[in-house]
């Protein structure tokens, strides 16, 4: 495919262009669409580049090419909206050409959108945070999660925190899923409720990181792995070991320094679903 226009400006501040985000798209697509494959796909389309506004697509335009996979989705409430599955690598090539920066995913399939195969929770801190403290309330997270009998895996997001993710066998529905996620957040945050906080607004949070569980609800999504984010940097949303994680920075890892490291190591999430638990059986065991 022929990227279009590939020498406008898309990050400004860091002299990238659209081909260059697109070449980035073409060399990660073998470790990125593991984590896309039949998952509904939120966009962040930014077809001038990150200096000029954009904005997030739910739902496929018409004009969108009959190749991509697209797969109605039942709405609460009622009815259906029709999403884009990102199934192989030109489609990945083609929402890149088409401007779309960051990939945002579903925590369930479009074949089961009630039944989660995901938890996530995210770390959002207040300015200033010191990121070991980041690191700190990562691996308490992890903590929690062994005890409740999941397996925990992280990812810089590329932006200013980290989320902390568990696999799951897809049989509780979301209701469970997201009860199981706040109870999870809420045993964290009580470890240390001075620097740790779970209140949904932000005038309650002060400068207490926010541990955030509400993207465990139903068409709530997270950022993909491997996601470029739009901000200066070029940072992508990077699984990693949790060795790795005493090193790292949310926002570590370029668009240059991601194929740099995907070319001597493997991806740390390529196992994630051998780990799947059952979010009925860790709910049990928390309360």
């Amino acid at each position: 495919m022929k990227t279009s226009h590939p020498d406008k400006v898309f990050y400004p501040e860091d002299g990238l262009t659209k081909g260059d985000v697109v070449e980035y798209y073409r060399a990660v697509a073998d470790v990125m669409l593991p984590h896309l494959r039949g998952r509904p796909l939120t966009l962040r389309r930014y077809p001038d580049g990150i200096g000029k506004p954009g904005w997030f697509q739910k739902h496929p335009g018409e004009h969108f090419p009959d190749s991509i996979r697209v797969e109605r989705v039942p709405r609460r409430g009622g009815g259906t909206d029709e999403y884009a599955v990102c199934e192989d690598a030109e489609t990945l090539e083609y929402l890149a050409n088409q401007g779309t920066v960051e990939f945002h995913v579903w925590l369930s399939t479009v074949d089961a959108p009630e039944r989660p195969d995901r938890l996530v929770l995210d770390l959002d801190p207040p300015d200033g945070t010191p990121v070991g403290r980041l690191r700190a309330v990562a691996r308490r997270i992890r903590a929690h999660c062994e005890d409740a009998g999941l397996t925990a895996f992280v990812q810089a997001t590329g932006g200013r925190g980290f989320h902390v993710l568990a696999p799951l066998d897809a049989k509780s529905d979301t209701e469970t899923v997201l009860e199981l996620s706040r109870v999870l957040a809420d045993r964290v945050a009580a470890d240390d409720p001075d620097r740790l906080t779970t209140a949904q607004r932000k005038d309650k949070r002060g400068d207490r990181i926010f541990l955030d569980a509400n993207r465990n609800g139903y068409a709530q999504t997270f950022v993909a792995p491997y996601s470029l984010r739009a901000r200066p940097g070029a940072a992508a949303a990077t699984p990693l070991d949790w060795r790795e994680l005493g090193g790292a920075d949310p926002d570590g890892w370029s668009l240059a320094k991601e194929k740099r490291r995907l070319a001597r190591k493997e991806d740390p999430w390529r196992n994630l679903d051998e780990h799947a638990a059952s979010a009925e059986a860790a709910l049990k065991r928390l309360t």
